[in-house]
């Protein structure tokens, strides 16, 4: 009996040390993010997820910060590169879910990342791939905020072009902020970015 407690306590002590550790390394990879170092913490997100198979957090936050780059850079060999590497980590986690909401609404970014780098070129090629991504992401959970305010900002963005009536869209941001408002992450390492874009939008619409 006394063997057995000891085996389930060292049982505990190993679960809770390798929480304690991807609590570490997540908390860590996100003050590199912060500072700017983002190849440290693109590489330290790599370690977690070769570690944490079960997470989809470092691959996802790996393709995060990948396109979220491509906004701010000029060089489109680069930007191919960076697109490249968050798409191959968005599919590793693809792979073991297809029900995943905040997964879609990242695919969706991806696209947008192409759209934005080259419009004249990826345009027509990518604008129907974004709408379906955040389709997928709505239809799986559509009170995310995310998907609710991404769809809505993609629409916005090509609006002088196309000639759509901003107002449903505008109203579509609006509801994401209320969404954004009552939005509970699943754990403290959950995406739960966006507000501050979907604020900025609002006051141009209004």
């Amino acid at each position: 009996m006394k063997k057995i407690i000891t085996l389930i306590a060292l049982f505990v002590v190993v679960i809770s040390s390798a929480q304690t550790q991807f609590e570490q390394g997540m908390t860590k990879a996100f003050a590199l993010w912060k500072e700017g170092k983002n190849t440290e913490a693109s590489a330290l997100f790599e370690r977690i997820a070769a570690a944490e198979k079960n997470s989809y957090l470092p691959n996802y936050y790996i393709a995060l910060m990948n396109t979220t780059a491509v906004f701010t850079e000029k060089d489109k060999t680069k930007i191919d590169l960076l697109l490249t590497k968050a798409q191959d980590a968005l599919d590793v986690e693809f792979i073991k879910d297809q029900n995943n909401a905040e997964l879609y609404v990242l695919q969706a970014l991806i696209y947008t990342g192409y759209v934005v780098a080259d419009p004249m070129t990826n345009g027509m090629k990518y604008s129907s791939k974004v709408m379906e991504a955040y389709a997928k992401a709505k239809a799986i959970d559509p009170k995310n905020p995310r998907a609710v305010f991404g769809e809505a900002d993609y629409q916005l963005g090509g609006a002088k072009w196309t000639g759509v009536d901003t107002k449903p869209l505008c109203a579509e941001v609006d509801r994401s902020i209320e969404l954004f408002a009552t939005f509970k992450p699943e754990t403290p390492f959950s995406p739960k970015w966006g507000l501050d874009r979907a604020l900025e939008i609002q006051k141009t619409c209004k």
